[in-house]
């Protein structure tokens, strides 16, 4: 690598060192590091700006931009108090029930939207169930954004390196669902477990909180029906949009802006008030990431580690297979995972090619999305899902600590993508 490609990762080193130990607020190493990344010239305007691979991913900016416009109106509906009512009754006010339940309905919705859409919607109605049964909710998000990663590798859809993937190897999003929705839903399972234990002090049960939960009546906390049924309709027409943007020709990040637009137009509600419930830190963040990431990708890093795995393993599929899960789950720990997915996928389908009539190389695919999507989730920056949620956190007063995230991420990332060893071997190599 080039001198320039060596100073490029100190900062890159010294910048994640930084939001980890949380010395300096993580927002002003973002944009320091990203500063820092355009003086060296690591990278420029036109890749930090204008470049699809090496850039800010405006797509995931404007997508959380008008999903968090949604929300804000939604908030001021009564609606989340009526689903947190409806979800603490369901479970009688027992805590560990409850977390299952959003566990399950996070995961699954995952597979259909994009997590960082089912988080936002998740996490607010999750911060007042806690709140009516005082509990605490850190361990309540911390479990939502583990399903919202898990559930999301299980399909074409659920989280963008799948979208890469598939553009690039051809595969279908029935063969998504056959192949990594069920071990998805295993995962889950297990991710159900590991909360039992890793959270067993947060269940604790408060009887007079509960029967004054149990007391109150769902309806009662709707404040504006005709802004309810406003906000689902345009809430649903934005899902449906999701799943055909294709069809459509629309980009997510274009149905989520127009319909928070829209919605915000129709509501008749202060617009300067609904914005001050954007999560503009998390954006800022986001931002100054994409660049930070940039520079790896465009002095070539990211490209030298990949090709120094794939060369040390071409030809042998099983450790090849093993190689690019473990890696991808690492380096998406530290890396967002479009870029690395990105930058990989090209090289994945030459190591395909070159195995030539062998049908078990696709296991390189699958090998690629598991590690990218289920890596994430070993620390707080590691998805973005995660860095929305620890916002929204900390603007409820609930802070979430880099490692107060990461110590039970890194279990769960590690059982997961163990779990996906034996499973790829059964799949592709045993029969």
């Amino acid at each position: 690598m080039s001198a320039l490609a060596w100073i490029t990762v100190a900062v890159f080193v010294t910048a994640y060192a930084l939001i980890a130990t949380e010395k300096i607020n993580r927002v002003a190493v973002a944009v320091g590091g990203a500063a820092v990344m355009l003086a060296l010239g690591a990278t420029n305007a036109e890749h930090a700006f204008f470049s699809e691979d090496s850039g800010i991913d405006w797509n995931v900016i404007f997508l959380l931009l008008g999903m968090m416009l949604i929300v804000g109106v939604l908030k001021r509906t009564g609606l989340f108090e009526y689903v947190a009512i409806w979800s603490a009754k369901k479970a009688r006010g027992r805590p560990f029930p409850i977390m299952v339940i959003f566990i399950l309905v996070t995961g699954l919705v995952s597979a259909a939207l994009d997590n960082v859409t089912t988080v936002l919607l998740v996490a607010p109605v999750t911060l007042l169930v806690c709140d009516r049964l005082g509990v605490p909710p850190v361990p309540f998000l911390i479990a939502e954004v583990l399903a919202s990663n898990i559930g999301g590798a299980g399909t074409l859809v659920g989280d963008p390196p799948n979208i890469i993937i598939a553009s690039r190897s051809g595969l279908a999003f029935n063969d998504f669902l056959s192949v990594l929705a069920p071990f998805v839903l295993v995962v889950l399972v297990v991710l159900v477990l590991l909360c039992r234990i890793m959270f067993r002090r947060a269940f604790r049960y408060d009887a007079e909180r509960v029967a004054r939960v149990m007391a109150l009546k769902e309806r009662d906390a709707i404040r504006d029906r005709r802004l309810v049924i406003l906000s689902l309709a345009v809430l649903g027409a934005v899902l449906v949009a999701f799943v055909l943007h294709t069809l459509l020709g629309l980009e997510p990040s274009v149905v989520a802006l127009l319909g928070g637009l829209l919605l915000l137009a129709a509501s008749r509600l202060d617009a300067t008030e609904v914005a001050k419930d954007v999560e503009w830190p998390t954006l800022i963040f986001f931002a100054g990431l994409f660049v930070m990431v940039g520079g790896l990708v465009t002095t070539g890093v990211i490209d030298t580690l990949a090709r120094s795995a794939t060369e040390a393993v071409e030809g042998k599929l099983w450790p090849a297979t093993l190689l690019l899960l473990w890696a991808s789950a690492a380096l998406s720990a530290i890396v967002d995972n479009i870029p690395y997915v990105a930058t990989m996928s090209p090289i994945v389908a030459e190591l395909v090619e070159a195995a030539g009539g062998n049908d078990k190389a696709e296991v390189l695919w699958w090998a690629l999305a598991l590690g990218a999507d289920l890596g994430g989730n070993a620390t707080a920056v590691g998805a973005s899902a995660n860095v929305v949620v620890l916002g929204i956190a900390e603007r409820a007063g609930h802070r979430i600590s880099f490692w107060g995230f990461t110590k039970y991420g890194l279990i769960v990332t590690v059982i997961s993508v163990a779990l996906a060893v034996p499973y790829l071997w059964v799949r592709f190599f045993a029969f």
